[in-house]
């Protein structure tokens, strides 16, 4: 594996470290979220808000990056910022606090996205992408089985005290801050004054893009208005009937199946095209919410046995897509605008995602679960249908191919 260069191990490492402290939390986020009050409907625009922070600020520092030439500060920064905020989510748990707690968490990621994934870009080939993406995605996603473990466990032996593990959190992510200084950049000319960029300009870049690079990001831009956050799965997955325990159990068992399946997907996207692998993906996105709609038995409880399947799916659907789709802009675009390029499309992104959550809390609230999951499937089959008609890499001129 000579294309895991010592860049990639590193922040392979840092994501693991970041995600154990988050994944920690994440589970229990919407049980805790209830038993300070909010309702479905407020956690849903609550997640939503917190994506629309993420994905704006990626596309903002993301140009910044490309303009500076730097990547490193903005990873650090950027992980710092996220495990700050972990105690920051338990000290007061008025409505406000809780906006801005997990707003400034989100707020980090967008600062370091762009800039890590042109990091992980420029460690690999066009050949390799799918491996190397995938291989990141893996580790991250380790942290993703660990975190909800230790959470599991401390829940054993302290029941429904949720605050104390938003301080046991802080620990890994601060461990992660501490590793990214091994991080140095590649010297590379810098292409303007980063410091002059205003927040929106990055949405300049749309107009100057690849008709490729458009052309994808409309079709996973339709995916992501239907794509809400996982935190409706886990939801769901209590209303029919699982105990706190069971519910962590199955996202960690979700997580495994994404951390062991992540490298294998994207070596077979490396051999058989990126674009096969993610509508496999999208495939299989369909099929587990098309049978969130009939995960119970007669009695109205939950079918453990369809459940185990429907979350082995959605792993294998998480494999197939999140590294991939990075893999095939940075194939699409401009090395030079990766950054920005990957930017750009989480920005627009997270204005979508804001609606994703607050409309998939809403038809729930108003019609039910299986309303909800049911408007989701149906989506993703058209969406499918769209992506048939995307190419997945373009030529030296430009033109898609």
């Amino acid at each position: 594996m000579k294309f895991i260069t010592k860049t990639v191990w590193v922040l392979s490492l840092v994501s693991l470290l970041t995600d154990t402290a988050s994944e920690m939390l994440y589970p229990v986020m919407p049980l805790y979220l209830k038993t300070i009050g909010f309702s479905v409907l407020l956690i849903g625009i609550l997640e939503g808000m917190a994506e629309a922070t993420a994905g704006l600020s990626k596309g903002y520092f993301g140009q910044r990056s490309d303009l500076s030439g730097r990547r490193a500060p903005f990873v650090q920064m950027g992980y710092a910022f996220s495990a700050i905020s972990k105690p920051l989510m338990a000290i007061f748990t008025y409505p406000g606090w809780v906006f801005f707690a997990r707003s400034t968490d989100r707020l980090g990621k967008g600062i370091r996205t762009g800039a890590r994934d042109a990091m992980l870009s420029d460690e690999a080939t066009p050949e390799t992408k799918g491996r190397v993406f995938g291989f990141h995605r893996a580790m991250d996603t380790v942290g993703a089985v660990l975190g909800p473990a230790l959470a599991l466990v401390y829940l054993h032996y302290y029941p429904e005290n949720y605050k104390t593990l938003f301080f046991i959190a802080f620990a890994p992510g601060l461990i992660a801050v501490a590793a990214t200084f091994v991080l140095q950049d590649k010297p590379v000319a810098t292409k303007g004054d980063s410091a002059s960029v205003s927040f929106f300009s990055f949405l300049s870049y749309w107009k100057t893009s690849p008709p490729a690079y458009r052309k994808l990001v409309v079709g996973l831009l339709v995916f992501a208005l239907f794509n809400s956050s996982d935190a409706f799965l886990l939801l769901r997955a209590k209303q029919l009937g699982l105990e706190d325990s069971w519910v962590i159990g199955v996202y960690i068992f979700y997580n495994l199946v994404y951390a062991l399946t992540a490298f294998p997907m994207g070596a077979l996207a490396d051999k058989i095209g990126l674009k096969f692998v993610f509508l496999l993906g999208l495939g299989m996105f369909s099929l587990v919410y098309f049978g969130m709609t009939i995960a119970e038995n007669p009695f109205g409880s939950a079918n453990p046995i369809l459940l185990l399947i429907l979350f082995i799916l959605y792993g294998v659907y998480a494999a197939s897509t999140e590294g991939i789709s990075k893999a095939w802009i940075s194939n699409i675009s401009d090395k030079k605008d990766t950054a920005t390029a990957i930017g750009t499309f989480a920005g627009l992104q997270s204005v979508i995602t804001l609606f994703a959550s607050t409309l998939t809390g809403f038809i729930w609230f108003q019609f039910g679960a299986s309303a909800a999951f049911l408007t989701t499937a149906t989506a993703t089959v058209v969406t499918i249908i769209y992506f048939l008609g995307v190419p997945f890499t373009r030529d030296h001129a430009g033109n898609a191919r």
